[in-house]
Order: C-alpha cells, then sequence, then structure tokens
C-alpha cells in the first residue's frame, strides 16, 4: 500500500492529501491520481449540472416549442423528448476521426457542440414537462432531482415521496411543506433534520413525534408545544392561538424557529445506520467518506447525491451504478464509467456525454446502444483498444490547457470553460457562491439573466393574509415577488400559483408565499452546511459546552473532564453552534 502523499490542487493551489486507499482505487480503474483538490474537483463537475435554470426553446428536428436547460446562447442544438429517442438521426453521423495535431479535449467540446442534445434529463415521467433530473414521476413541476415521486410542486432532491411543495432533501414523506433533510413524515410543515414525524411544524432534528410544535431534540413525543406537554385538547386550543394560518403569524414563528435552531444543541454530522463513514446526511453507508445526502451506498470517496452505489469516487448524481469516477448527473445503471456527464446503461464508457446503453465507447457523445466507438466513430474491437491507448498518450504529451493556465492530461475531468452552462445557471452557483468578478477571474463563464416581461397583477403585499381568505381568481394574477430582483438568489421577479398548488395550500391550511420559486429555493439552501468537513473535538466540557451556551442535563461518561472526542463534521470551527459527539448528543437528547 502507498504512503499518504501531500500535493498542491492545479486550481486554488492550496495542499490536499492523497491517502494510501485512494491510490488503491486510482491503480484498480487504471487512472492516474487527481491534480485537483476535492473541492476544487466537486465545483468543477458541478459547473456541468445545470438543474434549475431553464428557458423556451425550439427543437432542432420537428421545430416544437420545448423548455430545456440549455440558453439560445450555449451553441447547442437541442432535440425534444421524442425526437432525441427516436429514428430520426443517428449519433455516429456526427463522427469525427481523431486528430493527432490538436488536443483531445478540443475536438471533444466541438463534437459536443454539434452532436443534438435531450432538451431536460427525465425519463419515464408522466405529466412531468417542467420539471429537470427527474425519473419515474408524475405531476411533478418546476422541481429538480427527484426520483419515484408524483404531485411534487417547487421542491429539490426528494425521492419516492407524494404531495410535497417546497421541500429540499426529503424522502419517504406525504404532504409536506417546507421540510429540509428529513424522511418518513407526513402531514408536516417546516421540518428540519426530522424523521418518523407527523401532524406537526416547526420541528429540529425530532423523530417519531405526532402533533408537535417548535421543538428541537424530541424523541417519541406527542402533544408537545415549545418542548412543555399538553393534552390532545389542550394542544389543539394552543395551536389554534398561533396564527399558523396567517401570513404574519407564519412570519413571526420562522423568526423563532431560526433562534430555535441556532441555540438548539447539534450533533456532529447526520449519519444513520453507518460504518466508518464521513460526510453528512448519510443513511446506510459503509465506509463513505467525504461523501454527502446518499443513502445505501459502500466504499465511496467525495462524493454527492447517491444511492445504491459502490466501488466509486468523485460522483455528482447518480444511482443503481459501481465501480465509476469522476461524474456528474451519473444516471442509473453504470458499471466501469470515467469521466462523463450524464449517463444511463453504460459499460466500460470513458468522456462521454449522454450514450445510453454503450459500451466500450470513448469521447463519445449521444450515441445509443453502440460499442468500440471514438468520437462517434465506428472502429473494431482491434481497432479501438490500440486507438484509445494512443489517444490517452497522447492528452499526456498535447495536454488542453485552459484560459487560466491549468494542464489537463489524461485522468482530469472535462475543463469547466468547456461546459454548456454558465456558473450561476449551475449547481456550483448554490454549493460555491461566487460573484460574477470571482467566477470569470477563476476562469469560468457567467450569463446575464434574461429580462423578465411580466405584467404583475398582484403585490406579495396585496395577497390575503389567511389560508381561508385566498380566491380561487389567485390563479389567474401573476403575484411579484417581495424581493422584486433586489436578492442574489435568481429571483424571477413575479410568479403564479396553479391550480395543484392552490390545492394544496388550502389542504394544509397555509398562506400564499411571498416569494417566487427561486427566492424560496436559496430560503431552504440556507438551512443546510456546506459539502465540506473540518476536524474537530466534542465541545462538551463536561458540566457544560465549552462556549457556555448549553448546560448539560444528565452525566456523561467522561464526567466532569472535558471530551476528547474527535470527529469530521460539516459544521466549521468558527460557527457559533454547539456541537456534540455521538456519545454526547445521545446522553442529552435520547
Amino acid at each position: 500500500m502507498s504512503e499518504p502523499q501531500t500535493k498542491t490542487c492545479q486550481s486554488c493551489k492550496n495542499p490536499f492529501v492523497i491517502e494510501p486507499e485512494d491510490f488503491d482505487f486510482y491503480k484498480k480503474i487504471d487512472v492516474p491520481p487527481p491534480t485537483w483538490c476535492p473541492d476544487c474537483r466537486r465545483q468543477r463537475r458541478f459547473t456541468f449540472r445545470n438543474e434549475r435554470t431553464l428557458y423556451r426553446r425550439t427543437c432542432g428536428l420537428c421545430g416544437a416549442r420545448i423548455l430545456s436547460n440549455y440558453s439560445e446562447s450555449a451553441a447547442a442544438t437541442i432535440y425534444c423528448n421524442s425526437c432525441w429517442w427516436g429514428d430520426g438521426w443517428e449519433g455516429l453521423e456526427y463522427g469525427t476521426p481523431f486528430d493527432e495535431t490538436r488536443p483531445f479535449f478540443l475536438q471533444y467540446a466541438e463534437l459536443v457542440r454539434r452532436v443534438p442534445q435531450l432538451n431536460l434529463w427525465a425519463f419515464t415521467n408522466a405529466s412531468s414537462e417542467y420539471a429537470n433530473y427527474t425519473a419515474y414521476c408524475k405531476d411533478v413541476y418546476l422541481s429538480y432531482s427527484i426520483l419515484y415521486s408524483e404531485d411534487v410542486l417547487y421542491s429539490s432532491h426528494v425521492d419516492k415521496s407524494f404531495h410535497c411543495v417546497d421541500c429540499y432533501k426529503t424522502i419517504d414523506s406525504q404532504y409536506c411543506y417546507e421540510t429540509v433533510n428529513s424522511q418518513r413524515c407526513y402531514e408536516s410543515k417546516y421540518l428540519l433534520y426530522s424523521k418518523d414525524c407527523m401532524n406537526s411544524s416547526f420541528l429540529y432534528n425530532c423523530a417519531n413525534c405526532d402533533s408537535c410544535f417548535m421543538c428541537a431534540n424530541l424523541r417519541n413525543k406527542q402533544y408537545c408545544i415549545r418542548g412543555a406537554q399538553y393534552s390532545k385538547e389542550s394542544y389543539a386550543v394552543e395551536l389554534a392561538k398561533l396564527g399558523v394560518n396567517t401570513t404574519t403569524g407564519i412570519a413571526a414563528l420562522r423568526h423563532e424557529f431560526t433562534e430555535l435552531i441556532r441555540s438548539s444543541l447539534r450533533k456532529y454530522a447526520n449519519l444513520i445506520q453507518t460504518v466508518d463513514s464521513t460526510g453528512d446526511n448519510l443513511v446506510n453507508a459503509k465506509n463513505a467518506k467525504n461523501t454527502f445526502d446518499s443513502e445505501n451506498v459502500e466504499n465511496i470517496r467525495y462524493s454527492w447525491r447517491l444511492s445504491n452505489f459502490k466501488d466509486a469516487y468523485d460522483i455528482s448524481g447518480a444511482i443503481d451504478s459501481e465501480l465509476c469516477y469522476e461524474v456528474v448527473v451519473g444516471g442509473d445503471k453504470n458499471y466501469g464509467c470515467k469521466f462523463y456527464a450524464h449517463g444511463k446503461g453504460m459499460r466500460n464508457v470513458t468522456f462521454a456525454q449522454f450514450c445510453p446503453e454503450a459500451s466500450n465507447c470513448f469521447g463519445c457523445v449521444g450515441i445509443k446502444n453502440k460499442q468500440y466507438c471514438i468520437l462517434n466513430t465506428q472502429y473494431t474491437k482491434e481497432e479501438y483498444e490500440a486507438l484509445v491507448s494512443k489517444i490517452r498518450e497522447h492528452m499526456n504529451t498535447m495536454p488542453y490547457v485552459d484560459r487560466k493556465g491549468r494542464v489537463y492530461r489524461y485522468g482530469e475531468f472535462f475543463p469547466p470553460e468547456l461546459s454548456p452552462f454558465a456558473y450561476n445557471e449551475t449547481v456550483a452557483q448554490e454549493s460555491f457562491p461566487l460573484s460574477e468578478e470571482q467566477a470569470l477571474e477563476a476562469g469560468y463563464t457567467w450569463k446575464d439573466p434574461d429580462t423578465k416581461e411580466y405584467t404583475v397583477t398582484k403585490a406579495a403585499l396585496d395577497l390575503p393574509n389567511a389560508s381561508a381568505a385566498i380566491p380561487d381568481a389567485i390563479i389567474d394574477d401573476v403575484i411579484g415577488c417581495a424581493h422584486g430582483g433586489a436578492c442574489l438568489e435568481q429571483c424571477t421577479t413575479a410568479f403564479r400559483i396553479v391550480p395543484q398548488e392552490l390545492e394544496f395550500y388550502r389542504r394544509m391550511g397555509l398562506p400564499l408565499p411571498h416569494l417566487c420559486p427561486n427566492c424560496r429555493h436559496y430560503e431552504r439552501l440556507k438551512l443546510k452546511n456546506p459539502l465540506k468537513t473540518w476536524r474537530r473535538t466534542c465541545m462538551c466540557s463536561g458540566k457544560e459546552s465549552s462556549n457556555g451556551t448549553y448546560t448539560n442535563t444528565v452525566s456523561h461518561d467522561h464526567g466532569i473532564e472535558a471530551c476528547t472526542n474527535e470527529f469530521e463534521t460539516s459544521f466549521a470551527p468558527d460557527r457559533t453552534e454547539t456541537v456534540y459527539c455521538e456519545q454526547c448528543f445521545n446522553a442529552e437528547v435520547i
């Protein structure tokens, strides 16, 4: 086994460590070690994932008006779903021989611009035309990265859920509103890091609670308000006094909830049924390191948004796959693939842009069910293997060099400047926010938002205060977002209420939102931690927290001495929250 090695990141110039098990993996899949640090690699991949910024386009084949995440300035030919999957074109028609006089990535980028692209990444859906990165869904509207769900609106990263609005990272839930990083919840609103809760609102890190309100770190409770126990009858009486069905009441309660979250004891990470794993929001994980928002994974490193995945490094969004490396929008059922954006049913594919059911292909775009192709050109097995070896060597002797002078030899993911999306169109802006000046300085591209030409018919301040007063005619109004574009949250300045949404608000007793879907999305993002960990020590000093903000309620195993447990946490050392190790947290909460 190799020794750990410290490298200097080619992008940010900071040091990073390559561990012995990392070298073992790179040897297994036959790639050199990376020259970018894990954070910069993740940021680079994210520049190829545009979830939420959608545009009106025209199908390049049938001429139909469609929705796409490619703008007109993206220099890409876009086909609607029917045309892309149809027999009216063939990816091999765009093939080109490899040119030894030019860098490989330059040739690949030209191929990407020529080959038609699918308008949205969506599969096996019904009545979900206004959704992206979705699969096996029905009636999903303006939602993104949704799997196996139905009747979901204005949400992101929701799986196996039904009748959810304005949710983020929600799993196995029904009739939920504004839930974040929660699972198996029902008929609930404003939940954060909670599971198995029902008929509840404004809960932080609660489990198996029924009919609870404005509580933190509760377990197996019923009829609690602000931590106090009530009877069933008195709970209903007190709840009716709190204005939960009015805009003004919800605004005050949101402020109170923010303070509750800030002051509550925190567990170092949200890890459920995990073994030898680090990161955050992991369920049923084994040997997953620096990995986030994933479930049912094993032997994973430096990854995000995975389900049913094993033996892989540097994956950003994929399911049901194995032995992959440096992938964004991995899709499902891929094996032995490296350096690709969008995939489905691929085997042993390297450097690719959505080549469904392809195997043993290199540098291909949009080919379907093919094998032994290079730059969309067909070869025999023997010709393919010889030319792939030659191109790999060529990438080392004539590498691509970007505008910042960063060198891309074999083993690097695609250069960010080759992404069809501007930095601020992608999820990179959500996890690694930059100003326009910072993005351009770092070598990324930027796109000014399109001019919005809405005729606002109702200002947010003129909306009815109580949910019971919402008129049927509200679906005909264009509502002005309360931010009015004066924010950094990609505000659309105006929005509509659709019938499906209005029905949900009435069922849940909710007042109308005052912000557009984009601004609401960014409000939820403020509740999540960064995709990064720091080495820290438990803040329990014996009888209280080391920052003096929390007094212990029971004696811990370490007695009155300070706890010495260390851990990896997504809470940065300069944050003000009180963060305990699992043992100290469980002593206080469980």
